[in-house]
């Protein structure tokens, strides 16, 4: 992993995406409280997933990914950015509902497992078709 650079994209991953993630529950947990709590707080997801995929494109395709692949800067692999996120997003809502909906959860506690899961997701996606 560290001759072909993944080891060293996955730990930039790892902070960058650590980064998007603080910045990500700044915004979820507030909406939460303020303005949907309880079984709405899935409702909060696209707020806070639109200032943290903001943040993520900046610093994964400026430093994440800053020696893998292509930097076309075109429509395409913007659209692909954008699209990865999109699967972050219904992961993130899908992980949110559940947890707060169905399983009656604090708002805090899908976060977590949200947030791995579409770590994971995204970085594979990232890795592999966005910045390939």
């Amino acid at each position: 992993m560290r001759a072909s650079g993944v080891l060293g994209q996955l730990v930039r991953f790892g902070i960058a995406g650590g980064v998007s993630s603080i910045v990500y529950s700044l915004v979820y947990l507030p909406l939460t409280h303020f303005v949907f709590p309880g079984t709405r707080a899935v409702l909060a997801v696209p707020f806070a997933f639109a200032v943290a995929v903001t943040v993520g494109f900046v610093l994964h395709s400026k430093w994440s990914f800053k020696d893998h692949g292509t930097r076309d800067g075109g429509f395409v692999q913007h659209g692909k950015f954008v699209a990865v996120q999109a699967s972050g997003l219904a992961l993130n809502a899908v992980v949110t509902w559940i947890g707060t909906a169905q399983l009656h959860l604090q708002p805090w506690v899908p976060l977590i497992p949200a947030i791995f899961l579409a770590a994971i997701v995204t970085f594979l996606l990232n890795r592999f078709w966005v910045f390939g």
